[in-house]
């Protein structure tokens, strides 16, 4: 072996220990903003095997920062600071490398299990939204759902079913569940955060209710609608293996424990203060879940 070709694989061994070495710290600063941001999904997340908590921490960082920009900063320029996020992670997911670890983290994810532009694009647009649109109608409301919540549900499905096949089609009795999932999770959301939204956010989410108008029979139907979510995407975990059978079921124990708490508030009480779940219930149910059977997957 001449002295050259000894060099060049001593740099490419370095070329690949130094890209591992920021791989590594890509995810390892997603996995941060998951733990310092999410309760709720964290407590799912931390009951996933390892390759998949990695992945679902790559998408949460993504959703969380281009959220931080519509939410928390809100400068002048906040469009023009997003629609960069977006290019750069379209550009990331192209090449496999941002030098924002959090895109870095994400488009290594997304390259791994097939979360691609038709997730990507319509979650951005979503985002644009809240830029702009402060009280929404009936069709505003659905494209802002399924942008913000339905794909980021369908990414969320990719890293469960092909963490370890590497990219597939996603069978679409599951993707429909994930979707409905994610729906649900918004809508809940949404109710819970009702006093920052229609307060400081100046936001009206659901089509034709304010703070003022918001009554015990209006939450009620909210409430309803967001249940039919749950209990449609609760009937799909069949479809998921036990791994993130688990995790998810756990979430969606939490956020419907969120639910009924909401549905025990009066609505006068629900626009002023926000409703949660204690933490110790949280892992109660990360518990239960785990010592819960799955009979269909001993078939």
């Amino acid at each position: 072996m001449s002295p050259l070709s000894a060099a060049s694989r001593r740099a490419h061994h370095d070329n690949e220990t130094s890209l591992a070495l920021y791989d590594e710290t890509a995810r390892a600063t997603s996995a941060a903003v998951l733990r310092r941001y999410s309760s709720s999904f964290g407590v799912g997340a931390r009951l996933l095997p390892r390759p998949m908590r990695s992945h679902i921490e790559a998408v949460y960082g993504l959703v969380r920062i281009a959220d931080e920009i519509v939410d928390t900063y809100r400068g002048d320029d906040a469009r023009r600071v997003l629609d960069d996020l977006e290019a750069e992670t379209h550009a990331a997911v192209e090449r496999g490398f941002s030098a924002n670890v959090i895109v870095h983290s994400f488009a290594t994810t997304a390259r791994a299990v097939g979360i691609g532009a038709e997730q990507v694009t319509p979650f951005f647009a979503s985002m644009r939204m809240d830029l702009t649109v402060h009280e929404h109608t009936p069709e505003s409301f659905r494209a802002y759902v399924f942008g913000s919540a339905e794909v980021v549900g369908e990414m969320c499905l990719a890293v469960f079913a092909n963490t370890d096949t590497g990219p597939r089609a996603l069978d679409p009795t599951a993707r429909d569940g994930a979707r409905r999932l994610g729906a649900a999770y918004q809508k809940i959301n949404f109710l819970r955060d009702l006093p920052q939204d229609a307060g400081e956010l100046k936001r009206v989410y659901f089509p034709g209710v304010t703070r003022e108008s918001l009554t015990d029979e209006v939450l009620a139907r909210l409430v309803a609608d967001a249940r039919a979510d749950v209990v449609a995407a609760r009937a799909c975990l069949p479809h998921l293996s036990r791994g993130p059978l688990v995790a998810v079921r756990t979430t969606i124990d939490v956020y419907s424990r969120l639910l009924s708490r909401i549905a025990a508030t009066p609505a006068r009480r629900l626009v002023t203060r926000r409703t949660r779940v204690p933490d110790a219930l949280k892992v109660a149910y990360a518990v239960r879940s785990l010592a819960t059977p799955t009979p269909w997957l001993a078939r």
